[in-house]
């Protein structure tokens, strides 16, 4: 870099995506303590190692093929041409730009705030299936959401040239869908063939509650999750970029991941606001739940997050609250109705948050550029300029992709393909005795255990069910006189 304000432009680009990946590290540590917390004394150390193990194998498999996805996919199932071969070489993994390059310094960090990315989709579905689910089992699914579909999905509607861009002007800011929504709907299907946990729904129909076993640590992790929120919106903008095209001057500003102008004050007002009001609508519509609350704030952020780059402050306010609303009855409902047991509510602050906020962005986002037109004529509906626009249909259909065609379908196929070789649930008798029994020490070695009243119906219900012939979960089997996990 020869010219100074070159070289300060790509110095400043570097270090501020490097920022971003270091503070959305706090997500996933956020995410670690938040199941932890919420698992029960016995299952604590198990829920932890899932989300270690979780980065290793996310990492080696978005390094290998998951950015080259990103960049050669934009066209979709061929219909706004084929693959990006061309486009995508510099992300070959034997690619001279895939490690130290002198002459790049920018492909790195932007690699590893997608990665991040791609963490936190495989973090939302760990927190749905705690406490029941095989480790080697969740890092298959771990890999097919971090390194694959969500990978996709972002190709298609999180790229300005994508064809869900182009062609139906999605608009999707901070990820309500690309994120969000897909590892809601994955792990929805994952939920309905891994079964709810032992004694979670009586005989009678009735619902039992599971308190956590800790709720500092679901205080500090949830904390750490909306502290590591900040660096996720940031790293979705472009710092500094020319975006005037034209020949008669230069205007220098930030812009979204779509290269559409915004300002990190933009998001800074809306990001606060939506959190106050997913607080709020949590701690109101939950009659002062304590857990619902916490996650109130967090369906608040995703329901805005769509738009958070156009929206006024008390736009995003009201959406938030209108998505945590939406949220929480639809959980519970859903519970009750197919008796879905979501540890965390990961499917609805997530996926059902996710698509209100697509939905409602649509509407509110009526008319606005979606990303400069790559050809005349593509987009069902375009601005005066030609320029594909965000439009309600554009939207619905996205949020259809996103949770449905991308993260429900994918999850419960994989999780019926894991269920029948046995790698997706743990035995009943393991479940019951807890996932640390065997292989791990008592978190808490120095504190005298104290047995819950859900722990004698835990017994309770796996001695009825033997007796009753209910089948182990495929596949389970003894290794050297105990049961695996």
């Amino acid at each position: 870099m020869e010219d100074q304000l070159e070289g300060l432009t790509t110095l400043f680009t570097e270090f501020y995506y490097w920022v971003t990946v270091a503070v959305m590290f706090l997500i996933h540590a956020g995410f670690m303590l938040y199941e932890a917390g919420v698992a029960r004394r016995k299952n604590v150390q198990h829920t932890v190692l899932k989300n270690l193990l979780l980065i290793p194998v996310v990492t080696l498999g978005f390094f290998f093929f998951g950015w080259w996805i990103y960049f050669a996919f934009t066209n979709g199932p061929g219909l706004s041409g084929g693959l990006n071969i061309e486009e995508a070489e510099f992300a070959y993994p034997w690619s001279d730009v895939m490690g130290p390059n002198m002459q790049d310094r920018i492909n790195g960090v932007f690699w590893a705030a997608f990665l991040l990315f791609s963490w936190t989709a495989a973090s939302i579905v760990s927190g749905s299936i705690v406490e029941r689910a095989r480790v080697g089992g969740f890092l298959i699914l771990a890999a097919l959401i971090g390194s694959v579909t969500w990978i996709i999905d972002a190709s298609w509607g999180w790229h300005p040239e994508g064809w869900m861009v182009q062609i139906m002007g999605y608009h999707d800011a901070y990820a309500s869908g690309v994120i969000h929504a897909i590892a809601g709907g994955m792990a929805l299907g994952v939920l309905i063939v891994l079964g709810p946990r032992i004694g979670k729904f009586g005989a009678d129909g009735s619902i039992r509650t599971i308190r956590p076993h800790n709720i500092w640590l679901v205080a500090v992790g949830i904390f750490l999750i909306y502290t590591g929120f900040w660096g996720f919106y940031v790293a979705c903008n472009i710092p500094i970029i020319d975006i005037d095209a034209s020949e008669e001057g230069t205007f220098f500003s930030a812009t979204n991941i779509y290269l559409m102008p915004t300002t990190l004050s933009a998001i800074t007002f809306n990001f606060i606001t939506s959190l106050s009001g997913g607080l709020l609508a949590g701690y109101l519509i939950s009659r002062g739940d304590l857990f619902w609350t916490f996650s109130g704030g967090l369906a608040g952020i995703i329901a805005a997050s769509a738009g958070n780059d156009l929206y006024h402050p008390m736009q995003a306010f009201i959406i938030a609250i209108v998505g945590v609303v939406i949220a929480y009855k639809l959980h519970y409902y859903v519970e009750r109705r197919f008796r879905i047991d979501d540890v965390v509510g990961a499917v609805a602050v997530h996926g059902y948050a996710g698509v209100v906020g697509l939905v409602i962005a649509g509407f509110m986002l009526w008319g606005y550029p979606a990303a400069a037109a790559t050809e005349e004529g593509l987009a069902w509906f375009t601005t005066p300029d030609g320029d594909p626009a965000v439009n309600p249909i554009g939207n619905i259909l996205g949020a259809l992709i996103m949770f449905g065609v991308l993260g429900f379908l994918p999850g419960y196929g994989m999780a019926k393909l894991l269920n029948r070789f046995g790698l997706l649930r743990v035995p009943h008798a393991v479940e019951a005795a807890g996932l640390d029994t065997h292989d791990s020490a008592d978190v808490y070695p120095y504190f005298q255990h104290r047995e819950t009243d859900f722990e004698e119906i835990e017994r309770t219900d796996v001695l009825a069910m033997s007796a009753a012939g209910v089948n182990e979960p495929a596949g389970s089997r003894a290794v050297d006189g105990r049961e695996t996990t």
